[in-house]
């Protein structure tokens, strides 16, 4: 198997003879060789080919290669006189795969808006910025994985398609076959492929309820869909959730895992992403890195809701929306608090149970559930969780105060009926969290194929 550009700079094997495969980024001409610098998407840095006049294809084929050229090069390794770099490839033979246009290929050496690329999703993978991204949210992903095996938890795989909305908010797209072949109707023309009204989830985590009452920990981490026409740079109608859910775990042993799960991504991709995070840190957000190993170095401050409103009541500036004791916290109240007041990330705890779903375990003052958000410096909140109702007649209660019909939850409510047990879970919105790992300003950078209103590529 051919090695890849990373594994050939990370050793360094002098003298050794290669075959390496990728596209051509550049190529300059000078003295009777042509200097080819080659990436194969496995790492931010090139590897240098240096290709002789006396190569047989060198004028018919070398020197018409351009940018985004796709070729197959054997030759030696060998120490770069060149600064920049430490190694460097003689080329024995250079064989062309694939040709790119010069005339048409929209991607050439120079930096083109984030705004351009969107519209060439196809195609900006291809750019230094969006391979980094993908490079990090690979690492992220294989972290998530990494930290939930070691603490015990199974993955379960919870469905796309359901008949629940989980946040009760009635934002799911819904799934129909309208003129298709289902004998099924809803008699407006809709036909019901499932024999009733279904949609797109927007949270894995009512089934993953099911499987924490019968294996204890268990997370799902998967696609979620969102109906809301939110066209703005952090809102996506397609995004990636990660979702642990446990039995026998209340408020506390939630943010705790919630904090250490945190940390440990960080502290992963800030080991593992370290030349692509300085990319970021230098051209996208100066401060990145520092701000990074911040989260994972120092404890998250904790407070109540109710601490929290007095402390933006008491604050020396004016909010763009007012405060009060009921709000739901918008992301400038949430950032005042973990950067101006606080300085480091910050959980919140005990919110009003008007503002959150109906799931929430309900506090003993009767208006409060036992929620938690955490917030972090330049975003606000990544974070959102709580404990379960776990009690029947509790839980029933707000389900009718949400309007939601208690036969279609009856499953729901068999895991209140037979060996109820205290359960609690999270939420961590992977496009934000890559979002916040690499700085990027839009959300639509941080995911391949971005879906919003009125746009889906590819």
């Amino acid at each position: 198997m051919q090695q890849q550009i990373c594994t050939i700079l990370n050793r360094a094997d002098v003298g050794a003879e290669l075959v390496v495969s990728g596209w051509v980024r550049t190529r300059r001409d000078s003295g009777g060789f042509s200097f080819l610098e080659l990436t194969d998407g496995s790492c931010l840095t090139g590897l240098q080919i240096i290709a002789d006049q006396e190569l047989a294809n060198y004028v018919t084929e070398i020197k018409k290669l351009t940018t985004g050229c796709s070729v197959e090069i054997s030759g030696q390794l060998q120490d770069s006189p060149a600064k920049g770099q430490a190694v460097e490839l003689v080329a024995s033979a250079v064989r062309v795969l694939g040709w790119a246009d010069p005339e048409t290929y929209p991607l050439q050496k120079k930096r083109h808006s984030f705004e351009f690329l969107r519209n060439l999703s196809h195609l900006r993978p291809r750019t230094n910025a969006l391979a980094a991204v993908a490079r990090v949210r690979g690492r992220l992903a294989l972290a998530v994985n990494h930290f939930f095996a070691e603490r015990g938890f199974i993955q379960v795989h919870t469905p796309i398609i359901t008949t629940s909305d989980c946040e009760g908010a009635g934002e799911m797209f819904q799934v129909t076959t309208a003129g298709g072949q289902s004998d099924q109707s809803d008699g407006q023309g809709q036909h019901e492929f499932f024999g009733r009204r279904a949609g797109l989830t927007v949270s894995g985590q009512l089934q993953a309820e099911v499987y924490a009452q019968a294996l204890g920990r268990v997370y799902t981490f998967g696609p979620t869909f969102r109906a809301e026409n939110s066209n703005t740079s952090r809102h996506l109608a397609e995004f990636w959730m990660i979702e642990p859910e446990m039995a026998f775990c209340d408020l506390a042993c939630n943010m705790a895992l919630a904090e250490d799960l945190l940390r440990y991504l960080l502290a992963d991709v800030l080991e593992h992403c370290g030349p692509d995070l300085q990319m970021f840190d230098r051209f996208i957000d100066k401060g990145l890195i520092a701000r990074l190993q911040q989260v994972v170095d120092q404890d998250f401050a904790r407070i109540t809701y109710t601490e929290a409103v007095d402390q933006l009541l008491a604050a020396d500036r004016l909010f763009e929306f007012p405060v009060s004791w009921g709000i739901d916290l918008q992301s400038e109240h949430e950032r005042y608090l973990c950067e101006d007041v606080y300085g480091r990330p910050l959980i919140v705890t005990n919110y009003p149970a008007a503002i959150k779903p109906f799931y929430m375990r309900m506090n003993e003052d009767g208006r409060t559930v036992a929620a938690m958000d955490i917030l972090v410096p330049g975003i606000g909140e990544i974070v959102g969780g709580s404990q379960r109702e776990e009690r029947l007649e509790p839980l029933l209660a707000r389900m009718e105060e949400a309007g939601l019909d208690s036969e279609e939850y009856g499953w729901y409510l068999d895991l209140r009926r037979y060996g109820t047990a205290p359960h609690a879970g999270f939420g961590l919105g992977f496009e934000r969290l890559v979002q916040y790992v690499t700085g990027m300003q839009n959300i639509r950078e941080v995911i391949p194929f971005p879906r919003t209103p009125g746009f889906a590529p590819c």
